[in-house]
């Protein structure tokens, strides 16, 4: 079977291409990508081609696929597998399978596997180690989300505090506590924020802070505050950028004390040290976002590491407990990924936005790999709508849901763009 994929043979060298995949074995799986949603990691791992921890060393040799946020339909099933998985069924993948101990991953490190395809082989460490997960809702895109949503569950769940009579640790944000989500309206931001307003262990104060104030104002549309106080919590958006004092600003926010959960949404070193001046007594600071720079530092106040139990952790992912609690609330309706998309595209569009994805404004850039259509904001469909009738019918569609990506709209493009 042929198939077209985007490959990556080395630094900053992405291919569309088109190959033969071979026959699968009994312990492999053939499947059919439908959806994408490109990561920061695929722009890391070609910033750095086999330098990338990921990426293996032979690269340029034996491609791989990239893309690792991909949900499709399963094809054939070998032997092995037949019991557990069935032709025809919807899947999405948890790609950090720590195998054995690698770091290889699905859409990092594989010839046939990868989120940017139209068919591909799931190999059989996948399903050995669970990471291949049957999902039953009715659209692609939301099992896509669901992976990045695992890594912010993550992060909520790697947080801990500690009781000082006893020495144990107790995993996770603490419930009805204050939390400080910092550069928090970008894609991943969005939904951190999605997240702590609907979880089951909720805060009582969350306070989202970025610099970009029309970011800001489209993350109070799509997560208001009232939304969040019907659900128990206190939100409130800053910008911090004209604020002499942040620190001090966001503490009397919650009457002059610190934050008991910080999440840093951005690799700068300043804003980490904020974080690190935010927490309160036994606080915890998470570090949600990967820097490219091996060196990267920041200054931590280790006087309040003694004296006010301070606490540091970091998560780079999710596990698949994780993926399957995104997928669970997501089919709930409990959490809507569909803010995280800004903008959508076809297969062709892929090798352009992943070299120029930290350029590029805007939240989730969303792909569809059957379909050819150039990364366009959502915002935009009705402007391309005044001279195309495609996306006019999408514009419309957006507009019925509040101004983001649907259900409806994955359907209509699906039936009516153009193939690739």
């Amino acid at each position: 079977m042929k198939t077209k994929a985007v490959r990556l043979y080395g630094v900053n060298d992405l291919r569309l291409e088109e190959f033969e995949l071979p026959e699968i074995k009994d312990d492999e799986i053939l499947a059919r990508v439908v959806s994408d949603s490109i990561c920061m990691s695929s722009f890391k791992a070609a910033e750095q081609g086999p330098a990338h921890k990921r990426v293996p060393e032979d690269v340029a040799q034996n491609p791989v696929i990239i893309g690792h946020e991909f949900c499709g339909d399963i094809i054939k099933v070998g032997a092995k597998w037949q019991h557990k998985f069935k032709e025809g069924g919807k899947f999405g993948i948890q790609p950090a399978m720590n195998y054995k101990g690698s770091p290889y991953a699905p859409g990092y490190s594989y010839k046939y596997i990868g989120g940017d395809a139209q068919y591909v082989i799931i190999p059989n460490e996948v399903m050995e180690t669970d990471c291949l997960i049957p999902y039953n809702g009715d659209s692609y895109f939301k099992a896509s989300l669901a992976e990045p949503m695992s890594c912010i569950i993550a992060g909520y769940h790697e947080n801990y505090h500690s009781h000082y009579e006893t020495h144990t640790h107790v995993m996770g944000i603490k419930e009805g506590g204050a939390v400080a989500i910092l550069a928090g309206v970008g894609p991943m931001g969005l939904g951190c924020v999605d997240y702590g307003i609907h979880c089951d262990r909720k805060p009582s104060l969350m306070v989202v802070t970025d610099i970009d104030q029309a970011r800001l104002d489209r993350a109070a549309t799509l997560l208001t505050v009232e939304e969040a106080a019907k659900n128990g919590v206190k939100l409130i958006y800053v910008n911090t950028s004209s604020i002499a004092d942040p620190v001090k600003y966001m503490r009397d926010l919650n009457g002059g004390k610190g934050f008991d959960d910080v999440f840093v949404y951005a690799p700068v070193s300043a804003l980490v040290e904020q974080g690190d001046a935010l927490l309160g007594e036994g606080g915890c600071l998470n570090f949600f976002a990967g820097p490219i720079n091996t060196d990267f530092s920041a200054k931590f106040n280790f006087y309040d590491v003694h004296y006010s139990f301070h606490r540091i952790t970091g998560t780079s992912g999710g596990n698949t407990n994780d993926l399957r609690e995104a997928l669970k609330l997501a089919g709930e309706g409990r959490i809507n990924p569909s803010i995280m998309i800004s903008h959508v595209g076809g297969l062709d569009s892929v090798v352009d936005t992943t070299l120029n994805l930290p350029n590029i404004k805007g939240a989730k850039k969303l792909v569809y790999t059957h379909i050819s259509m150039p990364m366009t904001a959502i915002a935009d469909f009705a402007k391309l709508g005044e001279k195309d009738p495609f996306f006019k019918d999408l514009a419309d569609i957006c507009a019925k849901h509040n101004g983001i990506w649907s259900d409806e709209a994955e359907k209509y493009l699906l039936a009516n763009a153009k193939k690739i």
